[in-house]
């Protein structure tokens, strides 16, 4: 086991104690995609050292084909060993470029956003609770993998789940193989959903499994047959994948969102964090839920299950799901707008630094609201939507200055001219619905 390795063991002493014959060297990019190169253990010295050359152009990090190559050097206290070929250990990396840390690379912008929170007096928590479906290719395109899986209201339904028990019991295993606590998994409210939650940690830690998390339920699929989507909306029918993050803030041992909490849950500084969450939350939407298909789930059109599960206010509540953010029990809350195609990294970048500011500012979230806000969102008029779009979450991050600065001058000029090439290209399509609906005019 990694963990009881010493801290600061090197990846070469890693490699000979547990019997590691390469690595996969892994950044991610603007877009969430990871990037990898396998390196021999005997030759993880010098890459640990200097770092793996990528060339610039083909990184997805906005530098051109004149571009000398990137160095990807990993974080070996990273390492996960995987768990179904326990000779490769994947290590997550940080990108530099002529020698200085990249910064526009989503880990880095990560590793900034928590350097201000330790300068603050805080370290930042998160959990994340990762949605996936499991589909089968047909002649007619993606289907639900399990043919009996139709029931109408299949939210934790136990012959469900039980049918997927080999791929579900198997992550479960390796997770707690690797140290990671999971302690629950279930059918989620979609036809073919699935959930597995594991124990919080340091933000960067969580965000780090969150990629290995993806990479490892996609192999699993594919080695039984099936494809594993994080993708927000599979189905126009059916709820989407979320990928809900739980956020604290602690002082040493003491959560200082649980210390000196009232009944709502959240100390004075909890709320400040929470009510900075909400003064950004146009322009945190762009990097919680960055694709077209992400405003297919937000505000969505009733589901077969009979709701959604997803916000559509910038609002708060207490254990109440129908909020942008939600506080389930003292000490934390939940982001509810980010999604699984989110770039976590980046997601948790946002949320960190709209939250500090909310400190920093001492910013107040208001009186929180137990409405059903999919039921009765228009009796409070006062109440802020999100942006109903890719474009206006985009716009709105643009004029978001604290954000902009949170992602850096390159890394935001990058990430705009991927979303809005994403957003060209899908006006560009003519659907089957718009043949339907408009030939005849």
């Amino acid at each position: 086991m990694v963990g009881t390795l010493p801290k600061q063991a090197t990846l070469v002493e890693k490699a000979k104690s547990l019997g590691l014959k390469f690595f996969l060297v892994s950044y991610t990019d603007l877009l969430g995609g990871t990037r990898a190169k396998l390196v021999p253990a005997a030759k993880i010295a010098s890459v640990a050292k200097d770092g793996a050359f990528f060339a610039s152009f083909a990184s997805n990090l906005g530098l051109g084909p004149d571009a000398a190559e990137i160095a990807v050097i990993p974080d070996p206290e990273s390492l996960i060993v995987l768990p179904w070929q326990p000779t490769v250990g994947w290590v997550a990396s940080d990108v530099y470029f002529d020698g200085k840390p990249f910064e526009a690379a989503p880990r880095m912008i990560l590793n900034r956003a928590l350097d201000r929170c330790t300068r603050l007096g805080y370290s930042y928590k998160a959990g994340v609770e990762a949605e996936f479906f499991l589909l089968k290719q047909t002649e007619s395109g993606y289907a639900i993998a399990d043919s009996l899986d139709t029931l109408e209201r299949p939210c934790y339904d136990q012959q469900n789940l039980m049918r997927q028990y080999d791929l579900i019991s198997t992550l479960v295993g390796y997770m707690e193989e690797l140290g990671w606590e999971p302690y629950q998994c279930d059918h989620e409210d979609a036809n073919g959903q699935f959930e597995i939650n594991w124990t919080f940690n340091d933000a960067r830690t969580t965000a780090d499994r969150h990629v290995f998390f993806k990479y490892m339920v996609k192999t699993l699929a594919e080695q039984r047959g099936l494809t594993a989507t994080f993708m927000p909306k599979p189905f126009s029918h059916l709820t989407g994948n979320g990928a809900h993050i739980h956020n604290s803030l602690w002082q040493g041992d003491t959560n200082a969102f649980e210390a000196g909490a009232d009944e709502g849950g959240l100390s004075p500084v909890g709320y400040q964090f929470l009510a900075g969450v909400l003064a950004h939350a146009k322009g945190l939407l762009a990097l919680c839920s960055p694709t077209i298909n992400s405003f297919r789930r937000l505000g969505a059109a009733m589901t077969t299950s009979g709701s959604t599960w997803s916000p559509r206010y910038i609002s708060y509540g207490g254990n109440n799901r129908t909020h942008m953010l939600r506080i389930p029990e003292a000490g934390r809350f939940e982001c509810r707008v980010v999604d699984g195609s989110a770039n976590l990294y980046l997601a948790l970048a946002g949320l960190l630094a709209a939250g500090l500011d909310g400190i920093e500012n001492q910013m107040q979230p208001g009186p929180r609201i137990d409405a059903n806000l999919f039921v009765r969102g228009s009796e409070f008029p006062d109440l802020e939507k999100l942006p109903a779009n890719l474009l206006d979450a985009l716009e709105a991050l643009k004029q978001d200055d604290l954000l902009m600065a949170a992602l850096g001058e390159d890394a935001a000029k990058t990430f705009f001219e991927f979303k809005y090439e994403e957003w060209n290209q899908h006006n560009a399509q003519i659907t089957p619905w718009e043949m339907s609906r408009y030939v005849n005019c």
